[in-house]
C-alpha cells in the first residue's frame, strides 16, 4: 500500500518510481485504493519494458522457485509478470490494500495464472509471517522506502527466504524524464526544479514514518547485514522517444497534474504557469499533443541471496 500512496502524492519518480509501486505500512489510510487502481495499473504496464528487462536478469540468478512473494504487490501487474516468466512458481502478491490484491486476483484469472497466484493482505513486514512456506525469492519493487526501519525490514525479509532463496529491491535509480530542457516557454529547466521540490517530499515522507530510523541507502550492505550474501546491483532503463504514444501522454499528464495539485501553493508562480499550459489538451505546446515527448526512466534493483547453511 506504501508504495501506491507514493504514487497518490505524484512521487513515482523519486530516486527513478513507478512503480512502480507497494505498500503496506498502514500510512495513508485516507487514500480510496480502488480509485487509484487504474491510474497504478497504467503506470505498471507503461513501464512493462523496464520490468521485463528486470525479470529477465533475476531469472538468471533465480532458477526454478517454488514460491515468489510480491512483497507490496499493489493491484498486481508486475506480480502476473512473474508468474509469466516463472511459468512454474506459485506467485503470492502481499499488500496492505485489500481493493488492489482484488485487482491482482481478477487479473491474475484474466491471464491464466489463478491456479498459482495467491494473495495476502497485511502491513509488512509483519504480515510475511503468514506464509505457509518459505519464499525462494522476494520481490519488494519500490516499497521498502515506506517502511520507517528499513534494516529491520530487509532482516525479516530475509528470514522468510528460503535457503539459497533470492531477495530483490528495487530502490533507487535517476529522475523520469519525459520533457525536453527547454520547453519553448517558461524558464528552461522545469523539470530538475521538481525534481528538488520531490526530494524534499521524499524526506518529509520518510521522516514521519513510524519508526523511522536514519540509514545510509547503502543497499549492499544492508541486504548482507541481513544475513544474505553475493549482493550485487543493476539498473534498468526505460527510453520510449518521442513522439509518445497516447497511453504515455496520458501517464505524463496524470503525473504532471498529480504535482501541480500537490506542490501548487510551492512552486514558482511561472513554473506553475507552465504546468498549466502543459497540462492544457488543447495547447499545442501540451503534453497531450506536441511532439518532442518521451519517456526515459532508471530503476536499480539490488539482489543477495541467503546462504545454504
Amino acid at each position: 500500500m506504501a508504495h501506491e500512496q507514493h504514487q497518490q502524492h505524484g512521487q513515482h519518480q523519486h530516486g527513478g518510481q513507478a512503480h512502480e509501486g507497494h505498500h503496506g505500512h498502514g500510512h495513508g489510510a485516507e487514500i480510496d485504493w480502488a480509485a487509484m487502481a487504474p491510474h497504478l495499473e497504467a503506470q505498471a504496464e507503461l513501464f512493462m519494458p523496464l520490468y521485463e528487462k528486470a525479470l529477465s536478469w533475476l531469472g538468471k540468478e533465480v532458477t526454478e522457485p517454488g514460491l515468489i512473494v510480491d512483497a507490496g504487490s499493489g493491484p498486481g501487474v508486475v506480480s502476473c509478470l512473474f508468474a509469466e516468466v516463472f511459468p512454474g512458481a506459485r506467485v503470492m502478491a502481499v499488500d496492505g490494500s485489500g481493493p488492489l490484491l482484488e485487482r491482482a486476483q481478477a487479473r491474475a484469472g484474466r491471464l491464466g495464472h489463478g491456479d498459482r497466484f495467491g494473495t495476502l493482505t497485511g502491513e509488512l513486514p509483519d504480515v510475511l509471517d503468514e506464509l505457509d512456506y518459505p519464499a525462494d525469492l522476494i520481490w519488494a519493487g519500490r516499497s521498502l522506502h515506506h517502511l520507517g526501519d528499513q534494516r529491520a525490514a530487509l532482516a525479516a525479509f530475509a528470514e522468510r527466504l528460503a535457503p539459497g532463496g533470492t531477495l530483490a529491491i528495487m530502490e533507487g535509480g535517476l529522475p523520469s524524464r519525459f520533457l525536453p530542457r527547454d520547453l519553448g516557454f517558461g524558464r528552461p529547466g522545469l523539470e530538475a526544479r521538481l525534481d528538488a521540490l520531490e526530494a524534499e517530499w521524499f524526506a518529509r515522507m520518510r521522516a514521519d514514518l513510524p519508526g523511522v530510523v536514519g540509514e545510509a541507502e547503502d543497499w549492499a550492505a544492508m541486504l548482507s547485514a541481513a544475513g544474505l550474501k553475493h549482493a550485487r546491483s543493476r539498473s534498468f532503463l526505460l527510453d520510449l522517444p518521442a513522439p509518445a504514444s497516447d497511453r504515455a501522454r496520458a501517464y505524463i499528464a496524470d503525473y504532471l497534474g498529480r504535482l501541480r495539485d500537490i506542490f501548487g501553493d510551492t512552486l514558482d508562480p511561472g513554473d506553475r504557469a507552465v504546468l498549466d499550459r502543459l497540462l492544457d489538451p488543447q495547447d499545442p505546446a501540451g503534453v497531450h499533443r506536441r511532439p518532442d515527448v518521451f519517456v526515459l526512466a532508471a530503476h536499480s534493483v539490488h539482489t543477495a541471496v541467503k546462504p545454504l547453511q
